[in-house]
């Protein structure tokens, strides 16, 4: 192959938190899950002359990258430097069909196929701690302070119990079950939502704090409750939780209407995912076929796309999570 051929690729694909979101960023913990079916691919390839940078959203010289994608042009340069090469003669070319700013975790999804895409051109394997803090810099410039619930899971091929501070634990599913996710097409803004939060807690303290803990108890017996296989008390849990997340005034109209549609269908559960105040709902279906049905019915109800997944989890999944790879494989 010709220097000039010579092109790599790599992915990422997206995530959705199950329960615990905005309690996890008071100490409290989170449960998430990876999504398959959507993902992000950047395709690196050689070009003469500056980098040039090719999306849905700006193609042209990467040092022109408008503002708002600043964060990806940063991960760019600093990997560069990370892979001992200029910052010249590539193509870098991002498709993703995660929509944006809706929780799903578009930016992890996005930085870590551009950060794979590079190492593979480079064919320099990083380890996977390098690659959260290279891809951690887009992070950071999008969201301010992340979790870092969102690169876990984007880095992750199981189901992870997420905390501050500890190393997420992957999570043995017993039974498997099918999950809905409903686009409500408002763009959320997790900044404000956190924000918002943050300022309730100096207001309202006790109410809030209690919201938080109560989140935060629902997460512990959500994961006792996925490995005993009981899916209609996931369902109640993830009714319970949109209460509280309601009570933090992170819900609002668009995210309540999907909610009940869903409930309305036969949905064993329903709640926000992600930041809230816009973004998606995930929904539990009783199997496959419903899970169709609920896709379906949601669309006519408004949401601009729908998604549904099987979530599962294998011995053999487990244990390869548990033990991980230091090096980076190829993806």
């Amino acid at each position: 192959m010709h220097h000039t051929e010579k092109r790599a690729v790599g992915t990422a694909h997206s995530k959705v938190i199950l329960i615990g979101e905005h309690a996890v960023v008071y100490g409290e913990p989170a449960i998430a899950l990876p999504l398959p079916t959507l993902s992000a691919t950047c395709i690196v390839e050689h070009a003469c002359g500056k980098i040039l940078f090719e999306s849905e959203k700006y193609t042209g010289s990467l040092e022109r990258i408008p503002e708002r994608m600043k964060g990806l042009a940063l991960c760019i340069n600093e990997t560069l430097v990370e892979l001992g090469q200029k910052q010249e003669n590539l193509k870098i070319t991002l498709i993703s069909n995660i929509p944006i700013a809706r929780g799903l975790g578009s930016s992890a999804a996005t930085a870590i196929a551009i950060v794979r895409g590079l190492s593979n051109y480079f064919e320099t394997p990083l380890t996977k701690e390098k690659l959260k803090i290279l891809s951690n810099i887009a992070e950071k410039y999008a969201h301010g302070n992340p979790s870092g619930i969102d690169m876990e899971t984007v880095l992750s091929n199981v189901p992870i119990l997420f905390q501050k501070g500890s190393m997420p634990k992957p999570l043995f599913i017993q039974r498997p079950f099918y999950l809905v996710v409903a686009d409500t097409g408002e763009i959320r803004n997790t900044k404000l939502a956190v924000a918002s939060i943050l300022e309730k807690r100096k207001q309202d303290p006790m109410h809030t704090e209690h919201s938080i803990h109560l989140l935060g108890s629902y997460t512990q017996e959500t994961k006792d409750v996925l490995m005993s296989g009981d899916l209609l008390r996931l369902g109640e849990l993830l009714n319970l939780a949109q209460i509280e997340l309601k009570n933090l005034g992170v819900s609002d109209d668009p995210i309540d209407h999907l909610v009940n549609v869903a409930k309305d269908e036969g949905a064993l559960g329903a709640k926000l995912t992600g930041a809230g105040r816009g973004g998606c709902i995930i929904a539990l279906a009783e199997n496959e076929k419903h899970a169709a049905m609920l896709c379906k019915r949601l669309r006519e109800s408004g949401s601009t796309e729908t998604w549904f997944f099987k979530v599962t989890q294998t011995s053999e999944q487990l244990s390869a999570e548990e033990w991980g790879e230091n090096i980076e494989s190829n993806r």
